[in-house]
Order: C-alpha cells, then sequence, then structure tokens
C-alpha cells in the first residue's frame, strides 16, 4: 500500500515530535517543519495529501499558508487542518474554514481524537486518489474512443438501441453521431442481413459473450455498401461493439480469389493443352516408329536397311526432343515426380557410357570413365532422372567437344552414417562458354551463341532440364567454363546407400515372340498410321483384329460380339477412351464388363495414366512401345504363358 503523505508544519520543535509520535504508523509517511516557507517548498515538491498546520506562527500565521497553498493549483487539494491553542469561538472557526481547511485540532491535543480524526482523512485522502486516478483512466479512455479509426458504440440490449456513438461514424459511413443516438443498431446493416444481424446479437445476449466477432455489410449515408468487422462484448445490459470497415481487405481477398482462380484455370488449360500436345506429337511419332520397325523386319535390300536405320534413328531424335519438351513443362507444371529406388550405381553409370561411347568414337573423341572406388555400389536413385542428367551433359559435352576428350568422374565428396555425398563431373576440352554467357546456358532455349543451334543443333533446353532435375533431387549443378579451353560441369547429391536391389529380367525385344491361340482384340484408334501397325503386329502373332476409330464404335461392337482384349486409344473423337471404358464397366453385364483393357495413351503425363485406371482400365501402354512390351501385357492379362 502507498503510504499516505502528511505534513506537520509548528513553530514549536516539541509540537512537532509529539505529533509524530502520536501519528507515526506503515501507511503514513510524515513531513515536518517549523517554517511557512519551508513548508511552502516541500508541498510544492512533494504530493501531500493533508497538513496540519498550526495557527499561530511568527513569521506567517497559519490562514495566510492555508491561503497560499490553496491559491496554487497544484497544491490546493491538500486536506488541511488547523492545529490551535487559541480561543474555540466561531468567529475563528469561520475563518479557518473560509481559508479552505478541513477540520480543527484543539491543544491540548486529546490522543484518540487526534488519531481519529487522521485517520478518517487519511481513507478520504485514499479514496480521492482513486477517484482520480479512475477519473484520469476515464478521461484517457474518451480520449481514444473519441479519437479512434473504428466506430465504438454502447448498444442498449433490450431495445438494441445506440447509447453512445463516437463522431468516427461520421468519417466511415457518412452519419452524424448524434443522427444515430437511440436509433436501432441492426438498421445500419443491408437489409437481407439484418435478420441474422439480430439473431448475432441475441446470442451475444443470451450467452453473456465477453468477446465476439462476425462480418456483415453496412449501408452508409450515400447508399454505398461497406464489409464491416464487428467486435463485440456484453456486460451489464449493455452491449459493447467496435466496428472496423474492412472494405479495402475483402476487395483484396476477393482479388486473390479471382486470381487464384484463373491462375487455377489457366494451369488447367495449360495441362489440357500439354496433354493433347503430348498425344499428338507422339502417336504419329509411335506409328514412324512402328512401321519402320515393321519394315525392318521383311526382305529389305541392304540400301532400304540403311535408309530405314536412318528414319528409325531420325524419329527417334524427334522423339527425344518432344520428350524435353513436355519434361520441361510437367517440371513446370508441378507434375514430375523423383522415385528413388535401389540401384546399382557402377551399372547405372556404366550403361549411359556405352550408350555415348559410339559417338564419342564417331567424333574421334576420347572418352573416359573414372568412378572412385570407394564410392558404394547400391544407392537409392532415380535411375530414369539420374540417366537424364547424365546424358543430357555428356551428349552435350560430346557435341561441343571437335577435338580433345570427354571424362565422366564420380567421386565421394562426405559420408555420414548411411549418407553419401556423391560428385558427378563432366569435364570436357570443348569450345567452352563465355563468362557473360554462362548463367543464360540453364534458360530455356537459350544456347551459349546466338548460331550456336545453326552450327551444333538442338533446341537449348538439355540444360534448363538437368538444372532443374539436379533441384528437384536437392543436388545442385555447377558450371565453370574457359571460352576455347573446354568446360566442367558437376552435379552434387546426396544418396542413401541401399541393400543389393533386385536382379532385374531384361527383356530381349529382338527375340521371336510367340504367337497367341484364339485371341480376339478389339483396337480402338482414330490414327490410320497407328491402326495398320498395331493390325499388322497382331495378325503377326495370329490374333483376330477388328478396328474402330472410336469409343462409341467400341461400345457397339462389345455389344454385338465377345472379345478377349480391349486396345483403346485414350483420345478419340466423339466418345475418349476413358470415357468408353468407364461405359463398358458400369453398363455391361458379366463376362463382357470384365474384359481386359490396355489404355494405348500417347500422353507422357503421370495424371492420364492415373486417370485411365480409374475409368477402369488394367493397364497403360504408353506410346510410342516396343512391340515385346505390348505382347508381354497381354500375356499377363491373357494369363498366357509369355
Amino acid at each position: 500500500m502507498t503510504p499516505v503523505n502528511i505534513l506537520i508544519v509548528d513553530d514549536r520543535e516539541e509540537n512537532i515530535i509529539a505529533l509524530e509520535a502520536l501519528l507515526k504508523r506503515d501507511d503514513i509517511r510524515i513531513f515536518s517543519t517549523t517554517s511557512p516557507n519551508e513548508a511552502l517548498k516541500i508541498a510544492w515538491d512533494t504530493h501531500i495529501a493533508i497538513a496540519l498546520i498550526d495557527v499561530q506562527m511568527p513569521e506567517m500565521d497559519g490562514f495566510e499558508l492555508v491561503a497560499m497553498l490553496k491559491s496554487n493549483p497544484r497544491t490546493r487539494d491538500i486536506m488541511v487542518i488547523f492545529v490551535t491553542a487559541i480561543s474555540k469561538e466561531t468567529k475563528y472557526a469561520v475563518k479557518g474554514l473560509g481559508t479552505g481547511a478541513v477540520d480543527y485540532l484543539y491543544k491540548p491535543l486529546d490522543p484518540y481524537i487526534t488519531s481519529a480524526k487522521v485517520d478518517s482523512f487519511v481513507h478520504l485522502a485514499r479514496t480521492q486518489a482513486e477517484i482520480k486516478q479512475k477519473n484520469e483512466e476515464l478521461q484517457n479512455f474518451a480520449i481514444v474512443v473519441k479519437n479512434s479509426a473504428d466506430i465504438i458504440c454502447s448498444v442498449d440490449a433490450q431495445t438494441l438501441r445506440i447509447g453512445n456513438i463516437n463522431p468516427a461514424v461520421e468519417t466511415i459511413m457518412g452519419f452524424k453521431a448524434t443522427e444515430l443516438l437511440d436509433k436501432s443498431i441492426v438498421d445500419l446493416s443491408v437489409d437481407g442481413q439484418r435478420q441474422m444481424f439480430r439473431k448475432k446479437l441475441g446470442e451475444i445476449i443470451k450467452e453473456n459473450l465477453n468477446f465476439a466477432v462476425f462480418e456483415l455489410q453496412f449501408e452508409t449515408f450515400d447508399k454505398r455498401v461497406i464489409w464491416v468487422e464487428c467486435r463485440a462484448s456484453y456486460h451489464n445490459k449493455t452491449i459493447f461493439i467496435n466496428i472496423s470497415d474492412i472494405s479495402p481487405q475483402k476487395s483484396y481477398q476477393e482479388q486473390l480469389i479471382k486470381s487464384k482462380e484463373n491462375a487455377e484455370y489457366s494451369k488447367k488449360v495449360k495441362e489440357t493443352f500439354l496433354a493433347n500436345m503430348s498425344h499428338e506429337l507422339r502417336t504419329p511419332v509411335n506409328g514412324i516408329i512402328g512401321i519402320t520397325s515393321l519394315l525392318l523386319r521383311t526382305d529389305v535390300n541392304e540400301q532400304q536397311k540403311n535408309m530405314l536405320d536412318l528414319l528409325e534413328t531420325s524419329s527417334r531424335s524427334l522423339l527425344g526432343v518432344i520428350n524435353d519438351v513436355l519434361d520441361l513443362s510437367k517440371i513446370e507444371a508441378g507434375k514430375f515426380n523423383i522415385v528413388r529406388t535401389p540401384n546399382n550405381i557402377y551399372e547405372l553409370i556404366k550403361s549411359v557410357f556405352d550408350l555415348l561411347k559410339f559417338r564419342a568414337d564417331e567424333s574421334n573423341i576420347e572418352f573416359v570413365l573414372e568412378i572412385d572406388p570407394d564410392v558404394p555400389q547400391n544407392l537409392m536413385v532415380d535411375s530414369l532422372r539420374l540417366n537424364q542428367i547424365l546424358m543430357n551433359l555428356l551428349s552435350n559435352a560430346i557435341k561441343f567437344t571437335p577435338r580433345g576428350y570427354v571424362k565422366l568422374k564420380v567421386s565421394v565428396m562426405q559420408k555420414h552414417n548411411d549418407k553419401v555425398k556423391l560428385k558427378y563431373c563432366v569435364e570436357d576440352s570443348g569450345i567452352g562458354v563465355a563468362p557473360d554467357r554462362l548463367n543464360k546456358i540453364f534458360e530455356s532455349f537459350e544456347q551459349a551463341e546466338e548460331d550456336t543451334g545453326n552450327k551444333y543443333g538442338g533446341t537449348g533446353l538439355g540444360l534448363t532440364i538437368v538444372k532443374k532435375l539436379a533441384e528437384l533431387k536437392g543436388g545442385e549443378l555447377e558450371v565453370s567454363s574457359r571460352l576455347g579451353k573446354g568446360s566442367v560441369f558437376n552435379f552434387i547429391n546426396w544418396h542413401t546407400i541401399a541393400t543389393k536391389p533386385a536382379e532385374k529380367i531384361r527383356d530381349k525385344p529382338d527375340k521371336p515372340l510367340p504367337q497367341f491361340h484364339n485371341v480376339s482384340v478389339l483396337v480402338a484408334e482414330d490414327n490410320m498410321v497407328n491402326q495398320f501397325m498395331l493390325a499388322k503386329m497382331l495378325k503377326d502373332w495370329n490374333v483376330e483384329v477388328e478396328m474402330v476409330d472410336n469409343g462409341r464404335k467400341a461400345i457397339e461392337r462389345l455389344r454385338v460380339k465377345n472379345y478377349d482384349l480391349v486396345l483403346m486409344d485414350t483420345h478419340m473423337p466423339e466418345m475418349n477412351g476413358y470415357e468408353a471404358a468407364k461405359t463398358i464397366r458400369v453398363d455391361f453385364e458379366e463376362p463382357k464388363r470384365s474384359v481386359p483393357i490396355i489404355s494405348l495413351s500417347a500422353s507422357s503425363f503421370d495424371h492420364d495414366q492415373e486417370q485411365a485406371l480409374v475409368a477402369g482400365m488394367n493397364d497403360v501402354l504408353a506410346k510410342p512401345f516396343q512391340p515385346y512390351q505390348l505382347h508381354e501385357k497381354m500375356c499377363r492379362l491373357l494369363k498366357v504363358e509369355a
């Protein structure tokens, strides 16, 4: 408890000592002096609550001292008790009270009366201090409320009429505060929300809520509609509401939602376009590769065989460009997944090296492979993507190295428990890249020089894909180069050491494929080249084939005839493969309902393959494919020996 300050003023020291002894206690702090002038200074410097002042003093009597205290705003609230030995006549009492005193103590002092009077004034001083503090707080709150940017109002809980409201209502809604007094708060909301507003206020009253937040639309003086956030609190049959204008936030949210919807729509359009492009580009390439493969199995002379080999090489080169564009699109669309499985890293690297060695030999380039012996043999890697990274880096190095060497070196940079950090370094003595073009080579469709595409060919997508794949795998791609001296590309990645991977059964596409017996297949394919290729392939396997060019015709044929298997292209006119498969699985009776269906999709997107399986197809075969791949899937679904 804060002590109450009491000032004792008496020209006789012994009177001061007597009063101090009488009043001494923990909740009182006593200041004393025999000089009226010093008393003024103490009162000025210290917050004095009560002053016990002797009336008769030589320098300045008590009446004069009190008159001076009362004349100063800083000391006029001091409660003065006169201590006097002069007559108790009324005129002296009136004079003392007239100067501002609150009471008298007469000498000789009665200890009990003195203590009781001082105690009552101490309580009074404390009460006054509390009232003063509360008033100051109320004044501060009033300033805050009056100058608040939000509307603050009190509402009668029974009538829902506004009792008080601050001036912010004029800024936000255009109404003067006085115009809204005794008006229903509900009438501020728009017509369609008044019932909801009333219901919400009713819930706040019924549940006696200390805090509730809700949003509404209010109608302003000039008939504009604004969004507001109401924060309400219920106390003593009054609802106190803080109302904020949130129209700018709402507008921003609506813009964000619209932007999100537009972005999602654009993304969907892009995905649909890419899926169609994938189908439209890969389907004819599938036909070219398939027919070339069929022609190579016929009796052709050496010159024709060489031309067919060139045709197949060109087709696969075209397919590589298509795959590059589609891979980049899939990465940007977030449709690209990294799938890590146990792999023999030595075999994986060696297969890439062997695949490209003939190209290096053709260019008379020394092609070197170095794998540090401390590189673990079996690692968890996405073999397809690592193969893609190394193929792109090595192909680039060979392409841009007219003479000299290309070296692939794999080394361990760091080991930690079952993790290992490998560096795949591709070094060449080729044409190099100028320092100001180094960053450009990783951008889509960009190459080191303007005429690089003309001189060396390519789309400018290889390194872009490598960089994005490296990032997807959680790795780093570094490059250093000197113009005319060569380049060094480092792919750095952490791998998890794996157990020995399962032995892979290697398919032999050139081996003779066994024929089927008593098997009929319905093929739904709208591309004439692919129709011819599939018909020729299946007839070579002794399969009875019937061909239609859309899903609707496939449904019609299946209604009148039984088939052992259906090969269904996904993108067809009138009715696509997904719709046809769903119709078969839902509308047909057994056993036709369960006829095996293989989706022949030229789309390279995973979601297209998922869509095929969801539609009820048993398996998916992506175009372009090798004959043995189709044969293998047919054997599995028809449950015959491969």
